[in-house]
């Protein structure tokens, strides 16, 4: 597979290296992204030969599925079902930016993501390019872009060193800002702290009533 790194630091000039990543996306490759955490290595959500290739570029299995990302609020309700209302406001409070959410996944969705026990971990990232990318694309199956149980990168050219030829396009837009990824909540019951990350559990207390960390549920992987 060819392997592009593309500049996509200046919304005046990344025009290309954005069709690129969408035309990647659009054949089932993998492309790299930035985010406002760490960067993500990126598939088509619907596509399951792409979130197949992921999970391996990754060296992990069907048992740790991964995250999406998605391009604004209202896209939670198609992938969502029966989100509480608390949950709701903490993603209104904190969305674009470091939360992802694990919701009840809707069950006419035709995408297999691994086994998800019927749920999907959702968030929107708060990056301009990203958010280009995902508004073309739609929602994006993303997991942090490095081989399981090294550290997360915080450049594309960190991610290549790590993914190198199993990955299309590397998007490459500088050093992420925010280098500790994304905090996550358990919305399937109890509002329930799942990984501590960009966002502290004093902060979501502000908006909504969530309980400490669930050993049960962690390691989950998203950027």
């Amino acid at each position: 597979m060819t392997t592009s790194v593309m500049d996509c630091t200046d919304p005046g000039s990344w025009g290309p290296a954005i069709d690129e990543a969408v035309n990647a996306v659009a054949r089932g490759a993998l492309v790299v992204l930035p985010t406002d955490t760490v960067y993500g290595i990126g598939a088509d959500a619907f596509n399951p030969q792409a979130v197949a290739a992921l999970l391996a570029a990754k060296g992990r299995g069907r048992q740790m599925p991964p995250p999406v990302l998605v391009p604004e609020l209202r896209t939670l309700d198609g992938l969502c079902a029966d989100l509480p209302p608390l949950a709701r406001d903490m993603v209104e409070a904190f969305w674009p930016g470091g939360l992802t959410v694990i919701c009840r996944a809707q069950p006419s969705l035709a995408w297999d993501l691994g086994e998800t026990r019927g749920t999907v971990a959702v968030r929107m990232p708060d990056h301009p390019a990203a958010l280009a990318l995902l508004r073309r694309t739609g929602p994006l199956a993303v997991s942090s872009a490095n081989l399981t149980g090294r550290p997360a990168a915080r450049t594309a050219v960190a991610a290549a060193e790590q993914l190198g030829a199993s990955v299309a396009v590397y998007l490459e837009a500088g050093r992420s800002p925010g280098g500790v990824a994304s905090t996550i909540v358990d919305a399937t019951g109890p509002l329930r702290l799942v990984r501590t990350g960009a966002i502290s559990l004093a902060e979501l207390r502000r908006v909504a009533d969530v309980l400490d960390v669930d050993d049960a549920r962690d390691g989950a992987d998203a950027p």
